[in-house]
C-alpha cells in the first residue's frame, strides 16, 4: 500500500479520536463552561448530524476541485476549529467548531475514501479502504482512552490541543504525497447511482447501526448484566477495539476478491453472536471472548460492505465515497437511539436484542442483490 494511504489514515485516526472522546470529557465540559450534563451531550448529538450532512455536501460541492485541495482544506478546518475549541470559553462557539468539525471531517473522509481507490490496483480497493478504517478502530483503542487520561490529568482542552496536534503530520504529508488532480467525474454523472448501490448503502448502516447500538451502551450490559467490577470496563472496551482492527484488517483482502460467499457467513455468525452476548451476558467468559469476537465481526462485515459500495460506484468515487461516509453515520446515530430505547423496554440486554435484529434485517436484505457483483455501475 502506498505510504500516503497511512497518512490518511493518521488524519482519520484524529478524527475518529475527536468523535468518540467526548463520552469521557462531557462532565468536565459541563462544569467548566456552566452548563448541565445533558446539554453537553449536544456536542455529540451536533458531531453526528454535521457527519450524515456534511459528506455528501461536501462531495458535491467540491466535485470539480482537486483531491489533494479539498483534502488539505477540510484537515485545515478541523485542525483550526480544535485550536478554537481549546481555547473557548462558551458553550456556544465549542457547539459551532464541533458542528464545523464534523462537516470537515465527513468531507475529508469522503474525498480521502475516493483518493485512496485511486492511489491502488483496481483490484485493491477493500485493502486501501481498511488502512482508512484501521484508524478509526485505532482510535478505539488508543486515542478515546489517551484522550481520558489526559482529559483528567490535564483538562478537557488538553484532548482538544492533542487531536490538533495529531492532525498537523497528517496535513503536512497530504501536502507533499497527495497528487493534486481532478477529484473525477460531474455530479450529474455521479446522481445515477445502481440500485445496488444504494441496498449496499442501506446494509452497511444497518451493520454499523447494530454495533454502535451495543458498543454505545457495552458498559452498563457489563457492569450491570456481567457484574464485572467498573474498573475492567476500559480494558474491555479496548478488547472491542483491538477486535474491530484485526476485522478491518483481514477483511480488507476478503473484499477485494468480491466473493459475496465470506461476507454472507461472517455475517450470520455475526448475527448468532449477538444472540449468544444476549443469551450469556451474565457470564463473565463469554461475556469476554464475545467482546473481542463481536468487535472483530463487526468491523469486518461493515468495512466489507462500504469496500463493495466504492466498487460499485467506481464511475463517481467521490459521491460514493461521501455517501458511504453519510451512511456509516446514520448508522452511527441511529443505534444509540434504537438501543436506548430497548433498554426502557427490555433492560441492558435489549441493545444485544436490537443489534441482532438489525443483523438479521441486513441479512435479509442483501438477499435482493449480488452484494459482492462484479458488474459495472449503473
Amino acid at each position: 500500500m502506498p505510504f500516503v494511504l497511512y497518512l490518511l489514515g493518521l488524519a482519520v485516526f484524529a478524527q475518529a479520536t475527536s468523535e468518540f472522546m467526548l463520552s469521557g470529557l462531557g462532565p468536565d465540559i459541563a462544569q467548566d463552561l456552566g452548563v448541565s450534563i445533558p446539554a453537553a451531550g449536544w456536542l455529540t448529538s451536533a458531531f453526528a448530524l454535521g457527519m450524515i450532512v456534511g459528506a455528501p455536501a461536501i462531495a458535491v460541492l467540491g466535485a470539480r476541485w482537486p483531491r489533494r485541495r479539498t483534502l488539505l482544506a477540510t484537515l485545515t478546518v478541523f485542525l483550526a476549529v480544535h485550536v478554537a475549541g481549546a481555547l473557548t470559553g462558551s458553550f456556544a462557539v465549542l457547539l459551532a467548531t464541533r458542528v464545523l468539525a464534523a462537516l470537515a471531517n465527513a468531507g475529508f473522509l469522503a474525498i480521502a475514501l475516493a483518493t485512496a481507490t485511486s492511489l491502488v490496483r483496481p483490484d485493491a480497493k477493500g485493502r486501501a479502504t481498511s488502512v482508512l478504517l484501521g484508524g478509526t478502530t485505532l482510535a478505539c483503542i488508543v486515542g478515546v482512552p489517551a484522550g481520558a487520561v489526559l482529559g483528567r490529568y490535564l483538562g478537557w482542552r488538553s484532548a482538544f490541543w492533542a487531536v490538533a496536534l495529531i492532525s498537523l503530520p497528517a496535513l503536512i504529508g497530504i501536502l507533499r504525497s497527495v497528487p493534486s488532480r481532478a477529484t473525477g467525474p460531474t455530479v450529474q454523472a455521479g446522481i445515477r447511482v445502481s440500485p445496488r448501490l444504494v441496498v449496499l448503502l442501506v446494509l452497511g448502516a444497518l451493520v454499523n447501526g447494530a454495533t454502535f447500538c451495543s458498543f454505545t451502551y457495552l458498559s452498563p450490559v457489563l457492569t450491570d448484566v456481567t457484574g464485572l467490577d467498573s474498573a475492567w470496563v476500559p480494558a474491555l472496551l479496548a478488547l472491542f477495539g483491538v477486535g474491530s482492527f484485526a476485522g478491518v484488517t483481514v477483511a480488507g483482502r476478503y473484499a477485494d476478491r468480491r466473493d459475496h460467499r465470506p461476507v454472507l457467513v461472517a455475517g450470520g455468525i455475526l448475527l448468532l453472536g449477538w444472540c449468544a452476548f444476549a443469551l450469556t451476558a451474565a457470564y463473565v467468559v463469554p461475556s469476554v471472548v464475545l467482546v473481542l469476537v463481536q468487535g472483530a465481526l463487526s468491523f469486518a462485515v461493515g468495512s466489507t460492505l462500504i469496500a463493495y459500495a466504492l466498487y460499485a460506484g467506481s464511475a463517481y468515487p467521490v459521491l460514493s465515497g461521501g455517501l458511504a461516509t453519510a451512511a456509516l453515520n446514520v448508522g452511527a446515530a441511529a443505534g444509540p437511539v434504537l438501543g436506548g430505547l430497548a433498554i426502557g423496554a427490555a433492560g441492558f440486554r435489549g441493545p444485544l436484542w436490537v443489534s441482532a435484529a438489525l443483523v438479521g434485517t441486513a441479512l435479509i436484505a442483501g438477499g435482493s442483490i449480488k452484494i459482492a457483483g462484479r458488474e459495472g455501475p449503473g
